[in-house]
């Protein structure tokens, strides 16, 4: 892979009560369920639907969470919701991520999943974003250790599939409760929990810190997934390494990249990690846009794509000399399917002849 910056130092190794230096997992374990490696995609609302699912596991990811599904029955069969449930083999295991805040609603929600082809339910307690919050769901749960213990157990009771948790380190800088929730979370029965490195009250603000992912890995004997700011092979392994994490998940960082989890699959596993070049990433990207208007149809895929082409070109903009800003507009101004195709297969062509234009 191409040379990647140092990264900013993470926690000292002070941070963790275990050993240290332990080495790369080769594959997670979920239950009775074994991923190939441990790098898994994030579930993020708008962007991890079925296209970008089969095309990150496709190119190494070991698994690929779909978008965040409410537990409110009056919103189950509405349209978006009804997208986000859509799965195929080629998405790999199928794991299914609900939001709520009720203890018997959620449990329904993980039985109608679990019963509709479910492998994985998982949980939502990481959500910082006001509308979720608000109902006292996401991350707002945090601040209630009685209620996630309630729900935890319900949802495990509920379903005969493993059920997994992504929780923050706490409710804010000053209320650092991970470790708690984390045990919590191991007596009620979940299989896997996933950690990001800030609290509610940080959001996405400032850098991620793992030294509470380190002294949840410590506390509990259940997989671990360190999450927050894994950007680059390089970040994860040191995040491995500082953490003693089971695996990792990458979310905003696959954006426009969604070659990126298996590029740090690779280098987890010992192998190096090639990034594709630019041709190759502009190939990836019109595979992308295909899957995206045959999901969605031609009106609304056209739609949708604007947003997966602009991370791609602000992904690729800074390998580069030339600005894309220009292409992401004209893109933008496209109406058809026809259009879309056109112009990023000339602009891959432009690339790969080194011929592409400010």
């Amino acid at each position: 892979m191409a040379d990647t910056p140092t990264p900013k130092a993470i926690c000292s190794s002070s941070c963790r009560t275990g050993d240290a230096g332990s080495s790369v997992p080769a594959g997670l374990q979920i239950g009775a369920l074994k991923l190939a490696n441990p790098v898994v995609l994030a579930p993020m609302a708008g962007v991890t639907d079925l296209p970008l699912r089969e095309l990150c596991v496709g190119l190494g990811a070991g698994m690929a969470v779909a978008e965040m599904l409410t537990s409110d029955p009056k919103l189950m069969t509405s349209r978006k919701s009804s997208l986000r449930r859509c799965h195929n083999a080629q998405s790999g295991l199928r794991s299914v991520q609900i939001v709520g805040s009720e203890a018997q609603q959620l449990a329904e929600a993980a039985r109608l999943n679990a019963d509709d082809g479910a492998d994985i339910i998982d949980i939502n307690m990481g959500c910082p974003a006001k509308k979720v919050c608000k109902k006292a769901a996401g991350s707002a749960l945090l601040a209630d250790e009685r209620r996630v213990e309630e729900i935890l157990k319900a949802v495990v009771a509920a379903v005969d599939v493993p059920v997994t948790l992504k929780i923050r380190t706490g409710v804010s800088p000053q209320q650092r409760n991970g470790v708690a929730i984390a045990k919590i979370a191991e007596d009620a029965g979940i299989q896997m929990l996933t950690v990001h490195g800030r609290t509610r009250a940080d959001r996405f603000k400032g850098e991620a810190e793992y030294c509470t992912i380190a002294a949840i890995v410590d506390a509990v004997g259940i997989p671990v997934l360190a999450n927050g700011d894994i950007t680059t092979p390089t970040k994860a392994l040191a995040v491995l390494e500082q953490t003693g994490a089971a695996g990792v998940m990458i979310g905003r960082a696959a954006l426009g990249r969604p070659w990126l989890p298996g590029a740090i699959a690779q280098a987890l596993s010992g192998a190096s990690a090639i990034q594709p070049s630019h041709a190759e990433r502009f190939l990836q990207m019109r595979t992308h846009l295909t899957a995206l208007h045959d999901f969605y149809g031609d009106f609304m895929g056209v739609r949708i794509a604007r947003k997966h082409v602009g991370w791609f070109f602000d992904a690729i903009e800074a390998d580069l000399p030339s600005t894309f800003l220009n292409w992401k507009r004209h893109f933008n101004a496209l109406v058809d399917t026809e259009a879309q195709q056109a112009l990023l297969q000339t602009l891959g062509s432009h690339c790969q002849n080194n011929e592409l234009a400010a």
